[in-house]
């Protein structure tokens, strides 16, 4: 298994998926996941249940998908603040896509579907990097820069990185 961190923006669910295809194995990201047991978008279960619920959905779509999922798996970016799903990652190749400011702003635009963003995006992803970027590090088996990239090179230096490292 190959496991995704990173914050919004980074490419965790397209750089996922091209992994995958690429590794021939199944791919999963949690947000998707806690959509479809939930029945609800994630800013839809942010707006009408708060984030508290959200992040035990999210802890319990993590732990499970950990036990059940062995292809590539993209976490939310928020999912590694919990530090019981920290421990359960422990023992797992974790990758951090790492991106600048500049590039997350980009590519996440004006934060629709983004709850954590509602307000000035600038400021809000500036704060998430700030805040979430060490415990990303302090995970990663292998960290890989996407500012500037295209998701085919970042999936394909993650290749590189995890070809015969130990699961």
């Amino acid at each position: 298994m190959c496991i995704l961190i990173g914050t919004m923006g980074a490419g965790k669910t397209t750089v996922g998926r091209l992994l995958a295809q690429q590794l021939d194995v199944g791919f999963a990201d949690t947000d998707e996941l806690i959509e479809e047991r939930s029945g609800k978008a994630v800013q839809d279960i942010f707006v009408e249940d708060g984030e508290a619920a959200f992040r035990a959905a999210e802890r319990a779509t993590v732990a499970q998908a950990l036990e059940e999922h062995d292809g590539v798996l993209s976490l939310g970016g928020g999912a590694v603040l919990d530090p019981a799903t920290q421990a359960l990652l422990a023992p797992h190749r974790v990758v951090f896509l790492r991106v600048g400011l500049a590039d997350a702003v980009k590519r996440v635009g004006l934060g629709t579907g983004r709850p954590l963003l509602l307000g000035n995006v600038r400021a809000r992803v500036k704060h998430l990097l700030d805040e979430r970027t060490p415990i990303y590090e302090g995970l990663a088996r292998h960290t890989v820069d996407t500012d500037g990239r295209e998701p085919a090179e970042v999936a394909a230096e993650i290749l590189i990185a995890i070809q015969g490292a130990p699961s």
